[in-house]
């Protein structure tokens, strides 16, 4: 057996990938456009670990909610430098529901709520403003 991908149910494709390629920095890898389903499919990798993907799926013209279903936990990225990742992300727009005040571990949410842990490669001594922020929301 070899693990492929999870799939995650996208509103509004063009913000989806702001924040999974822009934020995250992940590659769009593939895309199937399928007129006749009226869906796309977009598979997005980190470039450490390809084999993992992530595929974005947007039905076109759906009115769906997706909710914030408890179900599904989150997806997790090692990052090189998990300040810096936060601070792009927030300098997008994007809220650290859970700040890494530890220099170690983080939570942000896509645009269709998915939470994202992110994980520092290793440990970085606790920073400013990281370590007195409080959470936020849920994650």
């Amino acid at each position: 057996m070899k693990y492929l991908h999870s799939m995650v149910r996208v509103r509004d494709l063009d913000a989806s990938l702001r924040f999974y390629c822009e934020g995250l920095g992940l590659r769009e890898v593939r895309r199937k456009e399928v007129p006749e389903g009226k869906f796309t499919l977009i598979f997005l990798a980190a470039d450490e670990s390809p084999e993992a993907e992530v595929e974005l799926t947007w039905n076109w013209g759906s009115t769906e909610d997706y909710g914030s279903a408890r179900n599904f936990g989150h997806l997790a990225f090692r990052v090189e430098d998990i300040y810096a990742t936060c601070a792009r992300l927030q300098s997008m727009g994007y809220t650290i529901h859970r700040p890494p005040r530890d220099g170690h571990m983080a939570f942000v949410r896509s645009p269709d709520l998915v939470s994202v842990e992110l994980l520092q490669d290793g440990h970085l001594p606790p920073q400013e403003p990281w370590v007195s922020m409080p959470n936020t929301g849920n994650w």
